[in-house]
């Protein structure tokens, strides 16, 4: 099987999120697998049933609600995201496999950097020394999973002070570039990729690009 991959470089939240509701709406059976990397400007996003509570001060940065799963989570640039339009039939794995072979590629990345990284079985995504590094948040339609991870590289994090991440209260956030020195982002985002195609199985990655990502470039 092959899997596309799309760069979408720092587009804004909403285009990108109808861009992916697109691609699952229209895919059937016959459809190849797409990943898409992006970045985006500063954003919090907040899951289908997601609490307002968590949101603490959330100040100039824009609050979106979305339908994937999980709580509210903050993105930026220098943060590394993967969304996954995947069938998940054709795969042949389950939501909860699904979620443990993403988390298992980014602690694979992680540890070719020389961080110990875990997952938390009470708590998807993935973990240093108890401080949130990668998190998880997917939507399944028809067998069609979209939305997918989120990895900080070299980021901002003071606007996760402003929420509680992912609905834990206290929950301290880190990246690689705080636990590595000169970490390069685009060498993270090639490391991952492999990572998802060994995990995922995939025979192959193509770089291309469709008309629902140029949608997103919009």
């Amino acid at each position: 099987m092959k899997l596309l991959i799309q760069q979408l470089g720092l587009r804004d939240y909403e285009p990108v999120w109808q861009a992916m509701q697109r691609f699952t709406d229209q895919r059937n059976a016959q459809t190849i697998d797409e990943v898409w990397l992006v970045q985006h400007p500063p954003v919090f996003t907040l899951g289908k049933a997601g609490r307002r509570e968590h949101l603490l001060d959330t100040g100039d940065i824009p609050v979106v609600q979305v339908d994937r799963g999980g709580q509210v989570t903050h993105h930026a640039p220098g943060q590394l995201i993967a969304y996954l339009m995947l069938d998940i039939n054709r795969l042949g794995i389950g939501v909860r496999e699904l979620v443990t072979r993403l988390e298992n590629a980014i602690i694979d990345v992680l540890s070719e950097y020389g961080i110990s990284a875990a997952s938390r079985r009470d708590a998807p995504g993935v973990y240093v020394d108890d401080k949130k590094i990668a998190a998880l948040g997917l939507r399944v339609r028809r067998g069609y999973c979209f939305h997918g991870l989120a990895l900080n590289v070299d980021m901002d994090l003071e606007p996760f002070a402003r929420i509680n991440p992912c609905g834990y209260e206290g929950l301290e956030i880190t990246q690689i570039a705080n636990l590595v020195d000169d970490v390069d982002f685009d060498v993270v985002a090639r490391k991952l990729l492999s990572r998802l195609k060994q995990q995922l199985k995939y025979s192959e990655l193509v770089e291309v690009e469709s008309n629902d990502a140029r949608a997103a470039r919009k």
